[in-house]
């Protein structure tokens, strides 16, 4: 993977991470954002170096955490990592596609700081099982009415490209009590790439603001979307040098470079991504802090 250099350097401070502990899934959706899967793995990084990365953001005031994959309660030091990032006092996320939460999670969810979030993709069974390649849907519905049950806050994204499916599933998890529903659109990383190369005008605009990725080898990117974006690696360098340093000012000027290019070359129409020229009804998007609803960017598992 190449990392990327520039000149500038930043403030080395961050508000949340997204701690993408495994490329492990026991689903294999054809869209996924970085093509985990069964055959996935955990990554060189270890209990240890998961806990230097949590006590280092503690340092530049990061105060909630992601953690992500793949499916990131299959990583075997998962409840660990979770149980020292509540220590440090930081708000903890664990998306997961519910299929199978194993009994311990139940008592760690249930913790104060903790929440769910998860990808739901219709309500019906077929639909959302034709995109996850797995006979998914009735885990995952299960696990979502039993999170409400138990007082465990969730939030749900909904991603697809057929506003009418997306309305539906909506309204089925309305239903069943889930208030934090968001939606996005595919975006073309990962399997839904197809082949391409990663496009830097897909992603949403908010990727290191505030916020970055550490992956299961360690490297660290703007967000989970834009991992081919490497501005360093926590076994190499600290995290606060990582975050202040001239690569990650590269990529953010990068990735708003390929946004605004974006908008002048194509048609316009309103994405609602950050400053963008098209549509004065756009706000900023705040959607990628992890537990931020309503989700305009986020990851699926």
């Amino acid at each position: 993977m190449t990392t990327i250099a520039a000149k500038q350097e930043r403030t080395p401070t961050a508000e949340s991470l997204w701690l993408d502990v495994t490329r492990k899934c026991q689903l294999n959706c054809g869209h996924c954002y970085n093509s985990s899967g069964p055959d996935g793995d955990h990554g060189v990084m270890t209990r240890n170096d998961w806990f230097s990365v949590l006590d280092q953001a503690a340092t530049i005031g990061v105060s909630n955490v992601t953690l992500i994959g793949g499916e990131p309660t299959l990583y075997p030091h998962a409840i660990e990592v979770t149980e020292r990032a509540l220590a440090l006092d930081m708000e903890v996320e664990v998306y997961s596609n519910l299929v199978h939460v194993p009994e311990p999670w139940w008592t760690v969810l249930q913790r104060e700081g903790m929440s769910i979030a998860t990808s739901y993709y219709s309500n019906q069974p077929e639909m959302h099982n034709q995109v996850t390649r797995r006979p998914s849907h009735a885990r995952t519905r299960n696990n979502i009415a039993k999170a409400i049950s138990l007082g465990i806050p969730i939030r749900a994204g909904i991603v697809g490209n057929k506003k009418r499916h997306i309305w539906t599933a909506k309204r089925d998890l309305q239903k069943m009590g889930v208030e934090k529903i968001g939606a996005d659109r595919i975006r073309e990383f990962g399997r839904a790439c197809g082949g391409q190369e990663p496009d830097a005008s897909n992603l949403c605009g908010m990727c290191g603001d505030g916020r970055a990725s550490i992956g299961p080898n360690g490297e660290v990117s703007p967000c989970v979307f834009s991992t081919w974006m490497s501005v360093g690696n926590v076994q190499d360098n600290s995290l606060a040098s990582i975050l202040s340093g001239p690569a990650l000012s590269w990529a953010v000027t990068s990735i708003e470079g390929a946004l605004r290019g974006k908008a002048k070359t194509k048609a316009c129409r309103p994405d609602c991504v950050p400053q963008n020229p098209c549509d004065p009804r756009c706000e900023p998007n705040s959607a990628c802090r992890p537990g931020t609803p309503p989700s305009e960017c986020k990851p699926r598992n």
